[in-house]
């Protein structure tokens, strides 16, 4: 008999992970039922609570996830209230920080954190990763509320579809995002998950900062080039063409791809890299915060990332954006039957970057940064855009703690 070698796609390979992980988890549950009815009986009947359940968890699924989640981690700490910081990188910042009631603790990582989550015992899990119950993440029979919180001021239905329809509750930065939720959840039959408007507490954290620093010293001119990645991000496709018409400006160039690409784009990124390597013209820049970056470039260059709206609602600079033919097919957007909302924003923000414009990028850049309109127009969206400016750690706070109270029946939200 002749034996072939066998190959798993990783389509197959995540359903083969899925009904694994159910066949563990309705295996552990029965388990737990089995040991639950075991003790009550050889304590008379009396049921004693699960020493293991955590008020507070946060899962983060990347370690440049810390910084959106540090506010909300000292304003708790602030308050006393303990929590479980659960993260997926082994390198995370969080698992140096000195606040009393943050315990932070690396879960493993992909599969590995999914399996630790998918049996947790908790009361609120605050998380920014989407695709709860959609793919290897599974709700937990032991967490009673789920959470999800933005990492960027940007279009919500930009998810991979279905993202967010299986948490509990969703703290948002607009009226927009909400409207989208509710009109997805309508189409799709889903209950109303609970909605908050909370605001952006690292946008928040990034403001002050720049406010305590001030601007860059003075410099030659910088353009950031940083865009998302996909099929329909700028890289894949315009490829190094747009490297080579920004060197064309003389201007100082800085290529900052979106972190997911070094995974998911790894031979594009290594061919860039070495067909473009650094000199005293062109960095490369990968840096976990993002802070020196946004503050050094005068203009960025980019297409649907939500770097967007940091560098020009915080920074207050404009942008050069490109509007390629976006597939919507994966996304939450393709529900709805109206345009995206970051296309329409994006003119007031700055100019936009077409195949028959490129090779004036320069003249483009110099009218960018000049022209008044652009100005007004970041105070128009930052207006819409980011509610609550400087309270999203303490609304964040004030939101689960309240869930807390809620769920375990606490009727003094001091305790």
């Amino acid at each position: 008999m002749q034996l072939h070698n066998m190959y798993i796609d990783p389509g197959t390979g995540s359903m083969l992970f899925t009904v694994l992980i159910g066949v563990i988890g309705a295996s552990v549950y029965a388990l737990r039922m089995l040991l639950i009815k075991l003790r009550t009986r050889l304590s008379n009947g009396k049921v004693t609570v699960d020493s293991n359940n955590l008020p507070f968890v946060i899962f983060s699924d990347d370690k440049r996830y810390w910084p959106v989640f540090e506010p909300v981690c000292r304003e708790m700490d602030k308050r006393g209230k303990d929590i479980v910081y659960m993260t997926a990188s082994p390198d995370d910042p969080a698992l140096n920080n000195t606040y009393e009631h943050i315990k932070a603790e690396f879960i493993g990582a992909d599969n590995k954190a999914f399996a630790k989550l998918n049996f947790l015992n908790a009361s609120v899990l605050l998380s920014t990763t989407p695709g709860l119950e959609v793919y290897q993440w599974k709700r937990s029979k032991g967490v009673k509320y789920y959470v999800h919180m933005l990492h960027a001021a940007s279009d919500i239905t930009l998810y991979r579809m279905f993202g967010t329809d299986y948490y509990d509750a969703l703290l948002l930065s607009d009226e927009q995002q909400i409207r989208d939720i509710r009109a997805l959840e309508k189409l799709r039959e889903l209950p109303a998950k609970e909605l908050r408007l909370v605001g952006i507490p690292y946008m928040d954290e990034m403001a002050k900062r720049l406010k305590k620093e001030g601007p860059a010293p003075e410099h030659e001119r910088t353009v950031l080039l940083a865009p998302s990645w996909g099929p329909s991000s700028m890289l894949q496709i315009y490829g190094g063409k747009i490297i080579d018409v920004l060197l064309k400006t003389g201007y100082h160039v800085i290529v900052r791809p979106h972190p997911q690409s070094f995974k998911s784009e790894t031979e594009l990124m290594e061919k860039l890299m070495r067909e473009y390597p650094e000199s005293e013209q062109l960095e490369w820049n990968r840096d976990t915060d993002n802070f020196n970056v946004l503050r050094r470039s005068d203009i960025l260059v980019t297409d649907f990332s939500g770097v967007i709206f940091d560098f020009t609602l915080i920074y207050d600079k404009p942008v050069i954006y490109t509007n390629p033919n976006f597939d919507v097919s994966p996304y939450d957007a393709w529900w709805l039957d109206q345009p995206l909302w970051t296309p329409t924003v994006l003119p007031k923000l700055g100019e936009e970057l077409t195949p028959d414009n490129m090779e004036n990028l320069k003249e483009l850049i110099d009218a960018c940064i000049a022209d008044p309109r652009y100005t007004e127009g970041r105070r128009e969206v930052k207006a819409s855009t980011w509610a609550h400016p400087g309270e999203g750690a303490v609304r964040i706070a004030d939101f689960l703690i309240e869930k807390y109270d809620e769920i375990e029946g606490k009727k003094d939200a001091g305790k």
